[in-house]
């Protein structure tokens, strides 16, 4: 079975989709940082920040089971991993996102920056989607399968 490029993260998104992604907060250490920015499309964004409460509150107040992330592209370099991905509901994608997590003698996470939108499309091993290089995701202004 060949290496995940970024395993830690990559573990963390298959528990954020799990029925408890409240399992990721034993994988963060003591002094764990972070900021999630979530834009929704319509020039609006939140920016969830801070340490293990915030944390805490994200994962409170977020959708459970009903969005799940698949991975586009990932890279490692040293304790430092990064994933782009997609965002999908019910199988359609509804946004792209990027995330960089750098892990901590520990094995835990220590800091992890996120930012998810669904004006920018990324899609791997798709050439339907491709194409379509730069349009943003169905349903939104200006994408022609909206009309």
């Amino acid at each position: 079975m060949p290496e995940r490029a970024a395993p830690f993260l990559t573990a963390w998104f298959e528990i954020m989709d799990s029925d408890d992604p409240g399992r990721i907060l034993d994988l963060i250490s003591d002094d764990f940082r972070f900021s999630i920015l979530f834009s929704t499309g319509d020039d609006t964004a939140t920016d969830f920040c801070g340490g293990r409460p915030a944390l805490e509150y994200y994962l409170e107040q977020r959708e459970k089971g009903v969005l799940t992330h698949h991975l586009v592209a990932a890279s490692s370099s040293g304790p430092d991993e990064l994933f782009l991905g997609e965002v999908r509901r019910a199988g359609v994608p509804v946004a792209s996102f990027v995330a960089a997590g750098r892990i901590g003698p520990s094995g835990r996470l220590e800091r992890f920056l996120v930012g998810r939108t669904p004006g920018v499309h990324f899609a791997a091993g798709d050439p339907a989607r491709d194409s379509r290089a730069g349009a943003p995701f169905p349903g939104l202004a200006g994408d022609a399968s909206s009309d």
